[in-house]
């Protein structure tokens, strides 16, 4: 699948849907995600729980993984992280 955010275009190489699911389970779920993918591909997150917003940033902050592009769509989060490169 090929996304196009912020007039750049990139492969999705992963989905992680996480819809219904509650702090802190999306997090991790994406944390076991990002472990088994390669350096720099990317995941698309699509979640429903708001604290989101704040955990998944912070989540890619704080372990240098490039935070794409996030948004809103028919309340649901969507999230377009790059694992980091090593």
């Amino acid at each position: 699948m090929t996304a196009v955010v912020k007039n750049e275009a990139f492969e999705v190489h992963h989905e992680l849907d996480t819809c219904g699911l509650f702090c802190p389970e999306p997090v991790m779920m994406l944390h076991n995600k990002i472990r088994d993918m390669k350096s720099g591909e990317v995941v698309r997150v699509i979640a429903t729980d708001p604290s989101t917003q704040r955990d998944i940033p912070k989540f890619c902050n704080f372990l240098d993984h490039p935070l794409l592009d996030q948004n809103e769509q028919d309340n649901q989060y969507v999230f377009w992280i790059r694992k980091r490169e090593h």
